[in-house]
């Protein structure tokens, strides 16, 4: 019986909770979506340059595609909701240890990948994730991102995701992806190329290409 008390008991708390969080999150990655589609009609409106495409397409409740010049942003919310391991500082915070609760979140991940490899798929070409954000049951979040973008949002006590800033965080991971620019991999990662892959390149582009060899997000590298 005391088991089966704590299972109801556990029931009753994190699994609430957890539904919450999904739920919630759900709501902001709607509202994600919602600022995508406007953001592309605004920029494709002001834009002079009638080469550069801008453009928005959701598959669902869960995915959505900016694309704009030869980059896209994928958005992918995830349907599990996650803690975080004991040494992660959201548990140094004042916030969290008065409700241990508060740091189960759901996540958004944002990836980053060449409009082209996308466009004629190509399947061995890689995108990179970029930032993913974290929102728990009472709306408060941080974004974990390599460079400027892990520093911009990242007071979860006190800050509560609202359309200003999924409008600014879409700013900050559109101008990341325009300075992140393509370059040509080292010469001895390519030249060798089978037959095969040159009589599949113009099919199938078997060649791999991505902005970047080794990235890494900045926290990752600090834990090298």
């Amino acid at each position: 019986m005391d088991s089966e008390r704590n299972i109801l008991k556990l029931l009753e708390e994190k699994s609430s909770v957890k539904q919450k969080v999904h739920k919630i999150t759900k709501e902001v990655f709607a509202e994600v979506q919602e600022i995508l589609g406007n953001k592309a009609k605004r920029l494709n409106a002001a834009i002079s340059n009638t080469d550069v495409d801008i453009s928005y397409e959701d598959s669902g409740d869960f995915d959505a595609k900016l694309k704009f010049s030869g980059d896209t942003l994928l958005f992918h919310m995830h349907t599990n909701i996650f803690d975080f391991e004991a040494s992660h500082q959201i548990h140094e915070t004042s916030y969290v240890k008065e409700d241990k609760m508060r740091s189960f979140c759901g996540l958004i991940n944002i990836y980053n990948f060449l409009s082209d490899s996308l466009k004629y798929n190509r399947f061995n070409d890689s995108g990179f994730l970029i930032a993913r954000i974290f929102v728990n049951t009472d709306r408060h979040f941080f974004v974990e991102g390599d460079k400027e973008m892990g520093f911009l949002f990242n007071d979860f006590m006190n800050q509560q995701i609202n359309k200003e800033h999924i409008d600014n965080i879409i700013n900050a991971v559109m101008e990341y992806s325009l300075n992140f620019d393509l370059e040509a991999p080292n010469l001895n990662d390519v030249k060798m190329v089978s037959v095969h892959e040159i009589i599949d390149i113009n099919n199938n582009h078997k060649i791999k290409t991505s902005k970047r060899l080794g990235f890494k997000l900045s926290h990752e590298t600090n834990n090298e």
